[in-house]
């Protein structure tokens, strides 16, 4: 059974093009209530949280995504054998695995000894992402990672690239993180900061995620707690 979980919330497309991407009856999703979108690894512990069933396949938690993947593996689905997470509406690439909601599901999960793919679709604007192709790519995604194990406390990060239409298919890549920073560009207005940074514009070493990416193809890195 796998759990299914995001960050930016549980009507979004992206967690609808992941639910394709499986049998539907191997699945559970417990997502967020309410986008979440680089809340990183917040957990909530000075509140109570609640957990509406939407139907028996799905719940909407009013919590982080690391919130969501301990209540799911606590209590809805405790014999989960993988936790997902995605398709998040934007690359989690590089360094942006720290403030990544998306990333920090299956980082939790990881932390409970459940393996985990956090999954994002890179944007290239101006085009909109097409949800379509982003299920048929995580088909073969998963198709390659499920059939490898994972160390203990490890996890995968997938981005899948923006391709013009008619583009030849991307190739799966395995690469190293980069770790470099984001565009740190602020625009000043006397004590207001106006961040700009163009994120396209970030630094791509050679091989890294983000170079493979930008490239056009799918970049899938290990990680580690």
């Amino acid at each position: 059974m796998f759990i299914l979980t995001n960050d930016d919330g549980i009507d979004a497309p992206g967690i609808k093009a992941l639910a394709g991407a499986i049998a539907p009856d191997s699945i559970i999703v417990a997502a967020p209530k309410d986008h979440l979108s680089g809340c990183g690894h917040q957990l909530t512990t000075h509140r109570p949280i609640q957990v509406e069933r939407r139907n028996a396949k799905a719940y909407a938690i009013d919590g982080t995504p690391a919130d969501c993947t301990r209540i799911a593996l606590t209590h809805i689905q405790k014999e989960a054998k993988y936790v997902l997470s995605g398709i998040n509406e934007g690359g989690n690439l590089g360094v942006d695995v720290y403030t990544s909601g998306t990333v920090a599901a299956v980082r939790e999960a990881s932390m409970h000894g459940v393996p985990g793919i956090a999954i994002s679709q890179w944007i290239k604007k101006p085009l909109v992402i097409d949800w379509e192709t982003a299920t048929a790519w995580t088909v073969r995604v998963l198709s390659v990672l499920l059939e490898r194990s994972l160390p203990p406390g490890s996890f995968w990060n997938v981005n899948l690239p923006h391709l013009e239409p008619g583009t030849p298919e991307p190739e799966i890549i395995f690469c190293q993180p980069s770790n470099h920073p984001l565009p740190v560009n602020y625009r000043v207005d006397g004590d207001l900061f106006y961040y700009y940074g163009e994120y396209a514009k970030r630094e791509r070493a050679p091989g890294t995620d983000v170079d493979v990416c930008f490239s056009g193809n799918i970049a899938v890195t290990l990680l580690t707690v």
